[in-house]
């Protein structure tokens, strides 16, 4: 038999470069920091960890069944572009509002690992989208099917050491940097939500003609 049968090479690094440019495991590392940045090193561990778990969850769920999963509540990928957007503009702006104080305080109350590091800005609708359309590619090929459960498991290994290891960055910023490292991923992530609300407007004008 040959090794397609049993892993596509090709597939394999289709899905493993796209999902990293989409969920950019470098770019996680300044809304990681603005958020967890000033707590215990084992609790940034904790919380790279289970950002990781979660993501994976939620894409490899979405890989399974995210067709029938869509299908059946009758939502377009459009529509996930919007409401992630829209939760992640509402996370930029706390970052940009708050001081390192109130953000503290705020991830003690809400475990970040969760929302919005988990979904969506790990497992966002670029995401999740991408997993979808290269499980059609796969067209049930088990050679296919194992090279994308590989891809995305690659993947979310990259983004755990760029999360796990951000204490270099700590030693290097300090607390002040800190305070500015989270103005700088409010912004950024106000242009991601910006333009993923711009793409579901998109979608939604593309799919009504």
């Amino acid at each position: 038999m040959a090794i397609a049968d049993f892993f596509d090479p090709k597939l394999f690094m289709s899905a493993t470069i796209t999902l990293i440019v989409i969920m950019d495991p470098p770019g996680t590392v300044p809304v990681f920091l603005s958020l967890v940045g000033r707590k215990p090193m084992a609790t940034r561990a904790r919380a790279a960890r289970q950002a990781v778990l979660v993501s994976l969850l939620v894409i490899s769920l979405f890989a399974i069944a995210g067709q029938a999963i869509l299908a059946y509540l009758g939502i377009g990928i459009p529509a996930l572009q919007g409401a992630g957007g829209l939760l992640l503009l509402l996370i930029a702006l706390q970052l940009l509002t708050s001081n390192g104080h109130e953000q503290e305080a705020a991830a003690d109350d809400v475990n970040v690992a969760l929302v919005p590091l988990g979904t969506p800005l790990l497992a966002g609708p670029g995401a999740i989208a991408a997993t979808i359309v290269f499980v059609r590619q796969a067209d049930g090929h088990l050679g296919a099917y194992i090279a994308l459960a590989l891809a995305i498991v690659t993947v979310h290994f990259v983004i755990y050491l760029c999360m796990r290891y951000s204490g270099v960055v700590i030693r290097l910023i300090k607390e002040s940097g800190i305070t500015l490292l989270a103005k700088v991923a409010g912004l950024l992530l106000a242009a991601i939500a910006v333009e993923l609300v711009a793409n579901s407007v998109r979608g939604f004008i593309a799919g009504g003609n």
